[in-house]
């Protein structure tokens, strides 16, 4: 028998998702159903199972005739990683089709595993559920875009369990617009118009933030990252104004086949569908007139196995889950935040919430780099902390821990490596991370993140000063590296450095 959490106890508790959509189909293999689950494997297929539905009222022969192997495949993949529950969901096209419960038959019987057709509200209800889980306060308008539909949610910030507001499907994915207009903008823009149109609910959420979900749209944030030369290439929390989202959603929409083809990793069959993506976001934008657009790479999936969990589970912190699972498995004593928290809080007496938030899960992620090679301990900390997979945290929240973390490993603030955090972050939000990755590189210095050396030895702030408490009659811990790290925090924060005793 394998020990506890070694490969075996891994995989008895990893969970799967097929999301057999309209426009493709995808496998995702999660390490467990948590409040902060991680990706083990995750793959997609563009079969278009959805073309052609409106005209024929059918399935795709040739979507499905590629669907239908590559979801064996996936059924096998994730049996034989061991998943302890495999969901397969089946959305718009199958359950729109005339010969739906024919093709889920057909699947069924190929994979042995049972298919669940959605229907639009539950479609709705689950990717709604998957940006709360990964944007826990997201406060507006949710859209899911799929080859055949868009589901619409209203969202309301720390509502309970997830629940969600006003919601509608309109059958307004670009697959369906691209066949009914017939490649004509005029008519596909008509055609979107009217069945917004259905919706009044929506001019009650003008102003708030609007949250895109969806492959589409996902590619439309991938290329105004290219345009801007944005640092950072995570879509998850990705923000934008309204304005720049419209000016690159009309771009988009009117460029021709070989321009689009143009564009770097776009592929054949996104190139074909992206310009009534973009008109579909274009005049959804002019409709609610959203302050900002915010990217969710959480949805439908997502949103299922946040369904999942305990209510009790759902309602905890994603990222303060995650920060501290990582702290538990790779801190050489276990999880040393909050001990490093209260040890470096003298030196933000102003601050609220939400920087605490942020300083306890920096607290949590600072031991992750001590088995790195030691000049290399700043840069893999910092590359490692910018583009890690977890929810629950903004782009420049992102930049300032990374930042914090590779001046806690000693980094260069100024080294080229740490542009990306650098152009996210203001001034001062960089001089608050040299104060607390200064603070953090004493705090191991001084005792190793040992927790009865951290409760015995402490910081005071004072208008000119910045004060080391230790034990009285240890002043032997005061050694030279220490001494050093004590006058770099002093420059940091521009006080003077002093010794006391606690």
């Amino acid at each position: 028998m394998a020990p506890q959490g070694g490969p075996q106890d891994q995989e008895a508790t990893r969970v799967a998702v097929v999301d057999i959509g309209s426009n493709s189909i995808r496998l995702v293999v999660f390490d467990r159903p948590s409040r902060s689950p991680l990706p083990v494997f995750n793959e997609k297929v563009l079969c278009g199972l959805g073309r052609g539905i409106d005209a024929t009222g059918r399935l795709n022969d040739a979507g499905a005739a590629l669907a239908l192997p590559n979801l064996v495949r996936f059924v096998r993949l994730a049996q034989t990683m061991g998943v302890r529950r495999l969901d397969l969901l089946a959305t718009a096209a199958v359950r729109d089709a005339a010969n739906g419960a024919e093709f889920v038959a057909e699947v069924e019987r190929r994979c042995g595993v049972p298919v669940r057709v959605i229907s639009g509200e539950d479609e709705a209800r689950l990717s709604a559920l998957g940006v709360v889980a990964g944007i826990p306060d997201a406060d507006g308008l949710m859209g899911d875009l799929g080859g055949a539909s868009l589901e619409l949610v209203a969202l309301e910030k720390g509502a309970p369990g997830g629940v969600v507001g006003s919601h509608i499907t309109l059958p307004l994915g670009p697959l369906r617009l691209k066949e009914a207009a017939l490649g004509d903008r005029e008519v596909a823009r008509a055609a979107i118009d009217a069945q917004l149109d259905r919706v009044p609910w929506l001019t009650d959420l003008r102003g708030r933030t609007f949250y895109p979900v969806g492959g589409a749209w996902r590619t439309l944030a991938r290329i105004h990252m290219e345009q801007t030369k944005y640092p950072l290439h995570v879509i998850h929390h990705y923000a934008i104004p309204r304005r720049q989202a419209e000016d690159l959603a009309r771009v988009i929409g009117r460029l021709g086949k070989r321009s689009l083809a143009s564009i770097a990793g776009l592929s054949r069959r996104r190139v074909e569908t992206l310009p009534f993506a973009a008109l579909l976001l274009e005049r959804l934008l002019r409709r609610v007139r959203p302050e900002r657009i915010v990217f969710s790479a959480y949805g439908l999936r997502e949103g299922h196995l946040f369904s999942q969990i305990p209510a009790d589970e759902q309602d905890q912190d994603p990222l303060l889950t995650a920060c501290a699972e990582i702290a538990a498995t790779e801190s050489r004593f276990g999880a040393p935040g909050p001990l490093l928290q209260d040890w470096i809080e003298p030196l933000f007496p102003q601050d609220g919430p939400a920087e605490r938030r942020l300083r306890l899960a920096i607290c949590q992620l600072s031991d992750i780099a001590w088995r790195e090679h030691p000049d290399y301990r700043a840069q893999q900390a910092y590359m490692r902390i910018l583009r890690l997979p977890v929810s629950g945290i903004d782009h420049f929240d992102r930049a300032a821990a990374a930042f914090t973390i590779a001046i806690r490993y000693g980094g260069n603030a100024d080294a080229p490596e740490m542009q990306p955090a650098r152009a996210l972050l203001s001034d001062d939000a960089r001089r608050r991370a040299i104060i607390m990755g200064s603070a953090l590189r004493l705090a191991f210095s001084l005792s190793g993140a040992t927790p009865e050396l951290m409760r015995r030895t402490g910081l005071t702030l004072a208008e000119d000063s910045v004060t080391l408490l230790l034990p009285e009659g240890e002043e032997v811990m005061l050694g030279e590296a220490v001494q050093r790290r004590l006058e770099a925090l002093g420059r940091a924060l521009n006080r003077s450095p002093k010794v006391g005793e606690r």
